[in-house]
């Protein structure tokens, strides 16, 4: 399971929508989400296919992480400076791939 801690103070970069899959880069490490992350703003939640879904996930480069945790079995929650949280389920029965992600710092690629 990848420690998510070092993606804490890093900027977004840049967001990559691929046809089944998220790819989010930071100032070094690269997060791959292979189930969509809901967004959640004060307002209210925003799933994928739902209007203004991408504008808000582009919305938030240039931001850095004020938190991120792996909860193992449960989710991932990564937690913007302008109080938007991206998570995504990575519970087996929420999961149609054999992993829900991949962590990379580094090279190093971790799954989850």
């Amino acid at each position: 399971m990848p420690d998510l801690s070092a993606l804490v103070g890093q900027e977004l970069t840049s967001v990559e929508f691929i046809q089944d899959h998220l790819i989010l880069h930071f100032d070094g490490p690269t997060l791959t989400f292979f189930a969509w992350p809901d967004v959640f703003r004060e307002e209210g939640s925003y799933a994928f296919g739902e209007p203004e879904y991408r504008n808000h996930l582009c919305g938030i480069i240039a931001e850095d992480v004020t938190a991120a945790t792996l909860e193992e079995g449960e989710a991932i929650e990564i937690e913007f400076e302008s109080g938007i949280i991206l998570r995504a389920s990575v519970r087996e029965e929420d999961v149609e791939t054999p992993v829900a992600g991949q962590y990379s710092s580094g090279g190093d690629f971790q799954e989850f």
